[in-house]
């Protein structure tokens, strides 16, 4: 008889959290999934699904759930999924320090901490799994999402300095890089553009008026918007394959993008990618 494996997802109010969170126990995984609202664990849990309570900004809240997993597997995890995140967008001369530090505590500093919190444990059985949902805009900077590339950046930098350390403990590191995926990132976007932004006053107003335009706009707004579902393969694989890769590229902008930053020289990937935010703007 096998042990059920476990795993503890951040993020799992809607979207890719959500659907990786049921998708994983399908497969017969215990899930704990985690939610920084209070009344967004009720419908969790309600869903049917084993939820707790988990705000990434919030030091005693990251420890607090570690915890609480710890004490429901008998002290074993097998693996964490950091994939809470938002988007904050508006120019890099736009963006205050206020708005930058928050897009930092959210997309790296919890899954910072969160996963130093686990690492003793998986240290301790040998083994186990640490999976980081980056994007396309990980690798790919695109203009008037300057705090959002910069964090994921980072993060990709410290899943890449993580598995080097990890080498030969038995546990591995993999990064998730999804492009455009139907989720609530660019409700969640454009209440943050709001808040902090204010377009009337800026030299970027006009393009601005074209991103609003962009948030605000019903169903998919770019090309090769995929569901969650393609995100939840690529999860699956980076936890049961036996030789995880250390990236997985999701949608095809994301292995375009890919395969344009090896080849391509810097000034021609900032043409392209100039281009492909001048097509998105006339969508």
């Amino acid at each position: 008889m096998t042990t059920q494996r476990s795993i503890l997802i951040t993020g799992c109010s809607s979207g890719i959290g959500l659907c990786v969170a049921h998708g994983l126990q399908q497969r017969g995984w215990r899930v704990f999934a985690s939610a920084r609202q209070a009344d967004d664990v009720a419908r969790l849990l309600a869903a049917g699904l084993e939820a707790l309570q988990l705000d990434v900004d919030d030091s005693l809240s990251i420890h607090a759930a570690v915890a609480s997993v710890t004490a429901r597997c008998g002290g074993r995890l097998d693996a964490l999924f950091n994939n809470a995140g938002y988007g904050q967008p508006g120019a890099v001369e736009d963006i205050p320090r206020e708005a930058l530090r928050a897009q930092f505590e959210t997309n790296l500093f919890g899954a910072w901490e969160l996963t130093n919190a686990v690492l003793p444990l998986m240290r301790k059985q040998g083994a186990g799994r640490i999976l980081f949902n980056s994007s396309v805009l990980g690798f790919a900077a695109m203009p008037f999402r300057g705090a959002y590339n910069a964090s994921k950046f980072a993060m990709e930098g410290m899943a890449d300095t993580l598995r080097l350390e990890l080498a030969g403990s038995g546990i591995e590191v993999a990064l998730i890089e999804p492009g455009p995926i139907i989720s609530r990132f660019r409700a969640n976007a454009a209440a943050q553009f709001h808040k902090y932004i204010t377009a009337t006053t800026s030299v970027h107003h006009q393009a601005y008026a074209a991103m609003q335009a962009r948030l605000d706009k019903v169903g998919p707004a770019a090309p090769f918007t995929l569901p969650p579902e393609a995100v939840l393969q690529a999860v699956i694989h980076a936890l049961e394959s036996r030789r995880p890769r250390a990236r997985y590229r999701v949608t095809t902008p994301t292995r375009v993008f890919a395969v344009a930053k090896r080849l391509l020289s810097t000034r021609l990937l900032d043409k392209l990618l100039l281009l492909s935010v001048r097509d998105e703007r006339q969508r």
